[in-house]
């Protein structure tokens, strides 16, 4: 689960990367991160209700990489 996990979140690592570099994200959604972010904070609180570690820390990371996208489309 925590492979998994971890392998969908780093998903997200090459537009943060890819935006950062270009200091552009004109053709990135808004909506696509905020919708993720919502999503894999009822994932996070799910696997905390159930208490599976592997749940939580795989959407903690999917949450935060969802903030740094929207922080830098806000930026730039």
């Amino acid at each position: 689960g925590l492979i998994a996990g971890g392998v969908t979140s780093i998903g997200f690592l090459p537009q943060i990367i890819k935006g950062y570099k270009t200091k552009k994200l004109d053709d990135v959604s808004i909506y696509m991160p905020v919708v993720l972010a919502i999503g894999m904070a009822l994932w996070f609180l799910y696997g905390f209700l159930i208490e599976a570690i592997a749940v939580m820390i795989a959407n903690a990371f999917g949450i935060l990489c969802c903030l740094i996208l929207i922080i830098m489309k806000k930026i730039y």
